[in-house]
């Protein structure tokens, strides 16, 4: 596979699948690069919206589409925000969202911090079929922002044996930890075997 449709407009997602899958020579293309739309995520976990996204787009353009859904969830808040994690703030601005969070964790009084990041990556074909890829990461929440690179919940979210954030640890470090990093080894390990 020399070349691969990466179903999303997310920039920050884009840059790491890019990053992460450089090694092996494949040639990443996001929807913004082909003005491909957007698909809804009308699914009620990572898996569905992820098949949705993949097999949308594989058949729209008659190739294999790899996509990913993906979250943060809040054991204290019941698994939430999960599936609407990009969606928890409106107009997904992720700096209202994690001043939301960090409230909403407050609120409940629960000394509980812990979460996971979760990542579903599915690559689709256009007959329909499709295989998917997950990977999580356990961490906490921290009390407060801390850091500057990653994007989405990383500055409030230190994985486990870390005393830093994902916004804290940079990209090398993060793509080889984290949700995603771990969904895509499997995925690689996958196109070895095709």
């Amino acid at each position: 596979m020399k070349e691969l449709i990466f179903a999303s407009h997310n920039k920050g997602k884009i840059a790491e699948i890019k990053q992460i899958l450089s090694p092996f020579n494949i040639k990443v293309i996001s929807s913004d690069d082909i003005d491909l739309p957007d698909v809804e995520e009308t699914g009620t976990t990572f898996e569905e919206n992820a098949v949705l996204k993949a097999l949308s787009i594989a058949k729209l353009k008659n190739v294999p589409c790899l996509a990913d859904d993906s979250g943060l969830c809040v054991n204290a808040l019941d698994g939430r925000p999960g599936v609407y994690s990009a969606r928890y703030a409106p107009n997904r601005d992720f700096d209202k969202a994690m001043d939301m969070l960090l409230k909403e964790i407050e609120d409940t009084k629960s000394s509980d911090r812990s979460a996971y990041f979760a990542c579903v990556l599915v690559l689709g074909y256009p007959d329909g079929t499709y295989k998917s890829f997950e990977g999580r990461v356990d961490g906490v929440i921290i009390k407060q922002k801390q850091g500057t690179s990653g994007f989405g919940f990383d500055p409030v979210f230190a994985p486990l044996g870390y005393d830093k954030t994902f916004a804290q640890l940079g990209a090398e470090v993060k793509n080889k930890i984290s949700h995603r990093g771990r969904a895509l080894e499997k995925f690689t390990e996958y196109l070895n075997t095709i």
